[in-house]
């Protein structure tokens, strides 16, 4: 028998519920490892209250992200074998490939045989956030050497995996967090300037930073009121690029900048790379080559143990974590 994490209802982490069951072999072109470690994610907690870009139908499993050793390798799979240690880029589905649980099933093309000097939390914190980052700043924005990227949420695990990436490639990271709590954390997380929305006027500070001519990609997954200052801080040309909707306030749209400025709004969401074999291909690469490199390194803010799922659940929705919460199975 194999322990899973399903909900029956939607609601508060107090609906998770462990489960144990006759664990269902790897379909054609699937692989089924033994779970050594997940990745929490916001999304988990969305889907879990109902308001997620996927509806489960009910009983329903849920996570996107895990580490561990392949045990059963489906019809028509080549690359890997039983003993292997694999990672996983986020399914298209979790409801359809739920990560929560020992075992768990994933399409074959999303597994990744992660570097052996990473251990199972960091394995376990990769994909999330380092294809996210990747896929808005490399991918469409094409962020170049010098350029300023203004990093909203800075403390998520995506907003530190985004200055990660700025900063591989020699671009200046403004990380935007709400107050200045976390300032120092993120200035040794490598943030070149820090600015406490809650505390200072965004667009003065932004100005101030990157000067009259602006700022020409902003990374951001709240939305709300912070869209008008945001976008008056921009350049000419830039984009902002949106992928999430955090804030409970209404989003304005603020014409008067995206007018004068030609501005454009990119709604962007990880499941546009998963779906393009060539583009998962080129985040892979490029995310490997610099865990490799020492350029990447994943921040954990905290291990809980499997029977902590509601634990762990109850931490996400906090917004006191600095990078990413880990389960370990």
């Amino acid at each position: 028998m194999t322990r899973i994490v399903r909900l029956h209802r939607l609601g508060d982490p107090e609906v998770l519920q462990y489960e144990s069951v006759d664990y269902p072999p790897p379909g054609p072109g699937e692989v089924q490892i033994a779970v050594k470690a997940l990745g929490l994610n916001r999304a988990e907690a969305m889907l879990r209250t109902g308001v997620y870009i996927e509806k489960p139908a009910l009983p329903s499993g849920l996570g996107l992200e895990a580490a561990g050793i392949v045990e059963r390798v489906g019809a028509g799979v080549d690359g890997f074998a039983q003993g292997d240690a694999v990672s996983v880029v986020p399914p298209p589905s979790m409801v359809r490939w739920p990560a929560y649980g020992e075992r768990a099933t994933f399409p074959a093309r999303l597994l990744v045989k992660h570097p052996p000097s990473l251990g199972w939390e960091e394995a376990a914190a990769l994909w999330m956030q380092y294809v996210t980052a990747y896929g808005a700043l490399i991918d469409v924005a094409r962020i170049t050497a010098g350029e300023f990227v203004v990093i909203t949420a800075a403390s998520s695990s995506v907003g530190l995996a985004a200055i990660q990436i700025a900063n591989a490639i020699g671009a200046v990271p403004i990380a935007v967090t709400r107050t200045s709590a976390k300032a120092d954390r993120l200035l040794d997380a490598g943030a070149a300037h820090v600015v406490a929305s809650e505390e200072e006027d965004l667009l003065a500070r932004l100005t101030a930073i990157a000067g009259p001519e602006g700022v020409r990609v902003v990374f951001d997954p709240i939305g709300g009121p912070a869209f008008e200052p945001l976008t008056a801080a921009m350049a000419r040309g830039g984009i902002l690029i949106e992928y999430g909707a955090l804030s409970a306030e209404p989003t304005p749209f603020p014409i008067g900048a995206v007018l004068g400025k030609s501005l454009t709004l990119r709604g962007y969401l990880i499941h546009e790379i998963v779906a393009d074999p060539d583009r998962l291909e080129a985040a892979k690469a490029f995310v490997l080559a610099r865990l490799e490199s020492g350029a990447l390194r994943p921040v954990i803010d905290r291990v809980f143990a499997f029977d902590e799922i509601v634990e762990a659940h109850r931490y996400l929705e906090s917004n006191a974590q600095f990078g990413k919460i880990v389960v370990r199975v």
